[in-house]
Order: C-alpha cells, then structure tokens, then sequence
C-alpha cells in the first residue's frame, strides 16, 4: 500500500462521478469524448481546489522580493562574523526583516503540498490505462476507459509507434502540444516574473535550462506513457499557461521584469 493511495482514490472517485454525471447528461459512457471532458473536469477541479496554496506562493514571492534588498545589506555587515553573539543578532534581524514585509515561516512547503496529488492523479491515470482498478475505478469502468478513444486513438495506447500514422500524428501532436505550453509558460511567462539578482552564475544558468528541459521531458515521457495521460498533460499545461499570464501581468513579483513593464503600463 502507498502513502498515495487515499489520494489516488480521492482522485478516482472524482473520475467516477464526472464521468457518471455527463453519462446522466445524455453522453455516450463508452465514447473517448466522455473519458477525455471527465479527465479535464478533474483536472480543473483539483487546480481550483489548489487555488489557495497558488495564492499563498505569490504573497511568499512578493514578500522574499521586497525583503531580499533589506537580507542582502543584513548578510553584507555580518560577514565573517562568527561569534555567538553575532551570529544570534543575526537571527533576531533576520526574523524582524521576515515579520516587516509578512514572509511565511512555512516558505514554499504550501507549494509543495501540491506535488503529491499531481503525483497521485499521474499515478492513478497509468494505473487504469494498464487495466487496473482503482477505488471507485472499478473493473467495469477500468475496461470502458480502456476501449475508449481519442481521435481514433485507445486512451490507454502507449507511444509514438501504433496503429499508423493517425496514431503518431494523435499521440505527438498531444505531446508537441503538452511540451510547447510547457515550455512557452516557463520561457516566456515564468522566466520575466523571477528574480534573478543576485543568484550564483549556475543557478541563472540552469534556470534558462529550465524551459527546454520541461519541453524535451515532455517529449520523451510521450514515448512511453498512455494517451490518457497525455490529455491530461495538456490540460494542465493550458491551465497553467493562463494562471501563469494572469499572475505575471496582474500580480508581478517586486523586482522583475515583469513588474518593470507593468509599471511603465500604469505610469
């Protein structure tokens, strides 16, 4: 048993119900159709349910902005002093610098407590797409899911390499889409809107890594991993791009790019 498990059950009673409830609304329970607006229904839900803790990461990125001036000058009259006393005003500032500009003592773990559940629904789409049951996922569901179909394409197919070049052309085109959100959110959305002052030279440079690597991942993940999840990659990468816009132009972190172009908009 997995410490996921009640997660990855959770999940497939939301899978279950979206999926009973478009079957009561008139929809095929058998089309890939059904499948495809049930993964999406889940999808959005969870990224709504997780709305608070993405609210808590931008007041924490606003608060480490406008405090990091005030850290750096704190770091730059302590240094190379190791005595006890120093070292315990050092403390005591730093905290009193935290507390002016309202930083969290939790720091990112909010954010972090949504790795699970990305973690428990990836889990939980391969475990039904090789025919086994979850939860509310039962064996009759499970087979329904299996035998459904995206663009002519089984849900549950995995790979490049299939029925033909319908099939290349579904599953790539899913992946190339997954890997090309994935890739503008972090290049052109995420990357304005992070402070970069400041940080070691390979930091920086692994952050503009950090685009391709997402994209190229995508695409190798897309070789082996079932259709279903690929859906589900979009869609979340769709929801991301826009969350990501929003925050960027709407909500800018002190110091970046992003909030020098939003202050020329309103100056």
């Amino acid at each position: 048993m997995s410490v996921l498990d009640p997660l990855s059950h959770a999940l497939a009673a939301l899978v279950a119900s979206f999926h009973s409830t478009l079957t009561a609304l008139g929809a095929d329970p058998a089309t890939g159709l059904t499948w495809t607006l049930s993964v999406v229904a889940v999808v959005m839900t969870v990224r709504l349910a997780l709305l608070p803790l993405v609210v808590h990461g931008v007041r924490s990125a606003h608060a480490a902005a406008r405090a990091r001036p005030q850290l750096a000058d704190l770091s730059h009259r302590y240094r190379n002093r190791a005595d006890l006393e120093s070292i315990r005003r050092l403390r005591e500032e730093r905290r009193a610098i935290a507390a002016e500009h309202g930083q969290s003592r939790l720091g990112c773990l909010p954010m972090l407590l949504q790795v699970p559940v990305w973690i428990a629904l990836y889990h939980l789409l391969s475990q039904v797409a090789a025919g086994t049951s979850v939860g509310a996922m039962t064996p009759a569901l499970v087979a329904s899911l299996g035998a459904a179909t995206f663009l002519g394409v089984p849900l549950a197919d995995r790979g490049y390499v299939g029925l033909g070049p319908a099939h290349l052309a579904v599953t790539a085109g899913l992946a190339l889409l997954a890997a090309g959100l994935a890739f503008v959110t972090q290049r052109y959305v995420v990357a304005p809107n992070t402070v970069t002052d400041g940080l070691p030279q390979a930091v920086a440079t692994a952050q503009h890594l950090v685009p391709l690597a997402s994209a190229v991942s995508l695409l190798v993940a897309g070789s082996v991993v079932p259709l279903a999840l690929l859906v589900y990659w979009a869609c979340s990468g769709a929801w991301t791009l826009a969350q990501s816009a929003v925050i960027t132009r709407w909500f800018p972190t002190p110091g970046t790019p992003a909030a020098a172009r939003a202050a020329l908009r309103a100056g």
